[in-house]
């Protein structure tokens, strides 16, 4: 119920694709990092909920091309804590909690909900905020262009430390370097 519930937010707010995307980006950074298989599946099968809270934001938030009020980006920040409440009674599902609820958090510690940083933040999200991260920058927004893969890759690089994980995000980086079509066979094979 909870992937259907994705995959229609996906087509509401015109990201079709993103979490099955974000999976795929993920994926080759967990495995250079070592992930065993069970950990592999469970990234694989978190990513796509990463943003189900966005069913308790309003449409027209969503899809807003100008600025968004105080109000409003409160507003799109509680999705994290609304799929955790919607994962954490679903004995399955809990197995996604660290990557819903913390992928919106910084290494330095501006992110949100908890304002978590460095360490304390669980690996699986750092990890998908990058992947996450990625994939907005490179796909069309109602309020920008989509981002060249090159730019996409230097924004990641300069918020190394600062946004980022930055031993993650240095593997993210080196990942597409090498050929990331050598990765993707192994995230498309979920």
């Amino acid at each position: 119920m909870l992937v259907s519930i994705a995959r229609a937010l996906e087509q509401r707010d015109q990201t079709n694709g993103h979490g099955a995307r974000v999976a795929a980006l993920a994926e080759p950074v967990a495995m250079r990092l070592g992930w065993e298989r069970e950990r592999i599946r469970a990234l694989r099968f978190a990513a796509p909920l990463h943003d189900v809270g966005k069913v308790r934001v309003r449409p027209q938030l969503l899809g807003k091309a100008g600025p968004l009020t105080l109000e409003e980006l409160a507003e799109i920040r509680g999705h994290p804590t609304a799929v955790a409440r919607l994962v954490t009674p679903l004995r399955r599902f809990r197995v996604a909690l660290p990557y819903v609820l913390f992928h919106h958090e910084r290494w330095d510690g501006g992110g949100y909900p908890a304002g978590l940083s460095g360490r304390a933040i669980p690996i699986e999200a750092r990890i998908l905020a990058i992947a996450d991260a990625f994939d907005a920058m490179i796909s069309p927004r109602p309020y920008r262009r989509a981002l060249t893969h090159d730019h996409a890759l230097g924004e990641v690089e300069r918020g190394a430390g600062t946004q980022f994980d930055p031993v993650a995000a240095e593997l993210f980086v080196e990942t597409w370097a090498a050929g990331w079509d050598t990765w993707q066979p192994a995230a498309a094979a979920s």
